[in-house]
Parts: structure tokens; C-alpha cells; sequence
């Protein structure tokens, strides 16, 4: 099994993160960004990096309120499927997320089965309470929006799975 690390993303890493998430936009599993949304998240993400320092897995953290974040963009290289990249990325989210104070973490995904052997759940309520969802609704991101199920966003709506997961 191949060894690889686990950081904080640089500037230097969008292009690759994009690179990794294209593929998956054109199966129509994640939703495409413009290259200026990745620079502009790019705190919010960690890469995994090869021994060669190729990037070969991405995820990110967005903090949507005082207890509750998204995983966004979890994505792995095709070559680098199966060997515990996408399990490793998500469990420093996870340590990034409790070192932040949060106590939910919410995804969007067709990856049910990934995301359930992590102790994510499939969720149908509201999450939030209506104050919350007033202050959330404020938001101009995409993705809260797609938390929220606003309507403007139905058309973009893949027809994903919400899930969360309490820490």
C-alpha cells in the first residue's frame, strides 16, 4: 500500500483540487466551481499528497454556524480509490471541526455507503430552527442555499443524499 500525507491546502494546490473535482462534475457527482471559488475557499481545504507531492485527494470544512459545518468537495484521484485517502481526509475534517467548537457536520452525497461507514446519517428534517434558518437564508453560497433546500437552487439540485453526523 502506498503511503501519502495529509495537510493544509496552498494556493499552489487549486489547480490540482480542481482537477481532481472536474472529472466528478462532469459524472455529475459534485457541482462545478469556478477556478476564483476554489482560491477564495482554499483555507477551508486539506489535500492529500502522494510521496511525489502529486495532490491525489481533497475535502474542505465550511462552517455554516456556531455548531454546524459541511464537508464540501471530498474528492480522491481514481488511481488512489480504495487505499483509505478519502478516510483520512475526512477524519482531519472531522479533527478540525471539533477543534473549531462544532458539534454537527452535514454532506450532501451519493457516497451514502463512505459517509455512513463514518457514522453520517441520512436526515429529512430541518436542521436548523427558524431564527437560524432566517440568518442562513442571508448567505449568498451556494451551498448553504442547497443546506437550506431553497428553491433557487432546485435546478442545480443533484438529487444527492443529506446527511449528518453529530461529534
Amino acid at each position: 500500500m502506498s503511503t501519502f500525507s495529509i495537510r493544509p491546502a496552498i494556493t499552489a494546490d487549486v489547480r490540482s483540487i480542481q482537477g481532481l473535482v472536474e472529472p466528478l462534475v462532469n459524472e455529475r457527482i459534485l457541482l462545478g466551481k469556478d477556478l476564483v471559488v476554489f482560491y477564495e475557499a482554499v483555507q477551508e481545504f486539506r489535500v492529500a499528497v502522494s510521496p511525489d507531492g502529486t495532490v491525489i485527494g481533497c475535502g474542505a470544512l465550511h462552517v455554516m454556524w456556531q455548531d454546524l459545518a459541511e464537508v464540501r468537495t471530498l474528492a480522491v484521484s481514481s488511481q488512489w480509490l480504495g487505499q483509505g485517502v478519502g478516510h483520512a481526509l475526512l477524519n482531519h475534517i472531522e479533527t478540525d471541526a471539533r477543534a473549531l467548537g462544532l458539534e454537527r457536520l452535514f454532506c450532501l452525497t451519493f457516497e451514502t455507503a463512505f459517509f455512513s461507514r463514518h457514522g453520517f446519517e441520512p436526515v429529512e428534517e430541518e436542521l436548523v430552527d427558524p431564527a437560524v434558518f432566517a440568518q442562513l437564508s442571508l448567505s449568498p453560497d451556494e451551498g448553504v442555499a442547497e443546506f437550506l433546500d431553497l428553491s433557487r437552487v432546485k435546478p442545480n439540485t443533484l438529487g444527492n443524499t443529506r446527511m449528518l453526523k453529530r461529534l
